[in-house]
């Protein structure tokens, strides 16, 4: 009997560590790559946004979160590769005829497998702001994916001259064309 209280003993700290750490991941957002600058944003648990005002993870339908933070959020969820809860809170957006919110619908989409579909989207995108370097960076890498390099070369053409050969898309989208994988 002492051993076997002996043995619960030492296990508990452990328990309630792992106990603990499972409470904290409910409570405390998760660092994601998101954003066009590479800031870290927070990811919730689903049905949640992250609000950068708050600082918090409130419900997907507070009309407190503006369009800017759900896009962002969005993109982060996507990077996350919860493709479909992006899409999700890219639903709930007031104003979805953005640059930022096709390019990341088409980013979603593209990632789960329906590259047509992620195309029509990039194209409303590149339609809104031909100058936008990352949706000519992910277009491009869509058609890594569907064996037209050309089109792909096209793309990379543009963001060169959008912001030369040392930016990250133009870096990114070459080192596509020239290892094709699952892009």
């Amino acid at each position: 009997m002492r051993n076997a209280v002996l043995s619960i003993r030492r296990q508990l700290p452990l328990v309630l560590l792992g106990a603990g750490l499972a409470v904290a991941s409910l409570a405390v957002p998760v660092l994601a790559a998101g954003g066009e600058g590479g800031d870290a944003t927070p990811t919730c648990a689903k049905g949640k946004v992250y609000d950068t005002k708050s600082k918090k993870c409130v419900s997907k339908n507070s009309s407190a979160v503006p369009d800017k933070d759900r896009t962002e959020y969005a993109f982060a969820l996507a990077e996350a590769g919860r493709y479909e809860e992006a899409l999700e809170i890219l639903d709930t957006l007031k104003n979805p005829n953005t640059k930022e919110a096709w390019n990341y619908r088409g980013y979603a989409t593209r990632k789960l497998g329906r590259t047509d579909e992620g195309i029509s989207y990039y194209k409303k995108s590149v339609a809104l702001d031909p100058k936008y370097a990352k949706v000519r960076e992910y277009l491009g890498e869509a058609y890594v994916i569907k064996g037209q390099i050309d089109l792909a070369k096209e793309q990379l053409i543009t963001i060169k001259s959008i912001c030369g050969t040392t930016c990250e898309e133009y870096q990114d989208l070459q080192e596509a064309i020239e290892k094709p994988s699952k892009t």
